[in-house]
């Protein structure tokens, strides 16, 4: 019976500290600096979250609240269904961030979010409504993806699970990341649905949300020019070209993304009345 009241006395101590952990935090006194906003990391196709690993402690050092979202890779609609009740269940501001497929996501997920403050696109789609994956990364030559898959896995609906072949991952995803790294990525990918691939996209927040993009002139999954045309289309607050970096920009140069992430979190902050 001593141990069960020692335990007892433990969890409860455990419970305190979790309330206290989890409790939103007090509004700002006058004249003292509001609190940092919610990062929410989306990862794409053929990632995972901890893609966002660097990015991730980079934030926390900082002291941004950061959520590394697990993103179905099902279907636009269904993810960014998805993605918006995580943001829901944020009390504050979100700076909502998307990888590759996941800025298709994070496009749909911020409409009707008023707390979504920025849109960051790293290496991603921004699609206008109808536009698909597929039909973007066609627009431009450039794109060496197709080659690179594997033979489909057929889901017991019918659908198709796509992986990039494993002996090809990291030419074709993470040229510039340790080929250990690399083997390692190629290893945990998760899979997406054909369909979600090409599925239209229901809706574009990037025409009301201020949005950032980053992206490496050397992506062979969305062509450079693609990425610079919905940069450009987006009227994005600021393009970050890194020179030489791979579709992964976020595991390959994590302090870059960090930093746009931070310049979009705070302009934003700053244009708060």
């Amino acid at each position: 019976m001593k141990i069960f009241s020692i335990l007892a006395r433990a969890f409860a101590a455990i419970g305190i500290v979790a309330l206290h952990l989890s409790a939103p935090a007090s509004p700002a006194a006058p004249g003292v600096r509001p609190g940092r906003p919610t990062v929410v990391l989306v990862h794409g196709a053929f990632a995972e979250s901890a893609s966002w690993n660097d990015v991730a402690r980079d934030l926390r050092a900082r002291s941004f609240p950061v959520v590394a979202a697990a993103n179905p890779l099902r279907g636009v609609k269904s993810d960014a269904d998805y993605v918006a009740a995580i943001v829901g269940s944020i009390p504050g501001p979100v700076v909502l961030v998307g990888h590759s497929y996941g800025g298709s996501v994070i496009s749909a997920a911020a409409v009707g979010k008023p707390n979504v403050q920025a849109l960051v696109f790293v290496a991603a789609f921004a699609p206008e409504v109808g536009e698909s994956a597929v039909d973007l990364s066609g627009k431009f030559p450039g794109s060496t993806l197709g080659p690179t898959l594997a033979a489909p896995v057929i889901l017991p609906n019918g659908g198709k699970d796509l992986y990039i072949q494993q002996d090809k991952f990291g030419k074709q995803f993470a040229e510039d990341v340790p080929p250990a790294v690399a083997q390692l990525m190629a290893v945990s990918q998760r899979p997406i649905t054909e369909g979600a691939l090409g599925e239209a996209a229901p809706a574009a927040a990037w025409k009301n949300v201020p949005s950032w993009f980053i992206y490496g002139d050397r992506d062979k999954n969305i062509p450079p020019a693609a990425l610079a045309f919905m940069a450009e289309r987006a009227k994005s607050m600021k393009t970050v070209v890194v020179k030489g970096a791979s579709h992964v920009v976020m595991t390959s140069r994590p302090k870059l993304v960090t930093r746009l992430i931070v310049e979009a979190a705070d302009a934003v902050r700053t244009a708060q009345p």
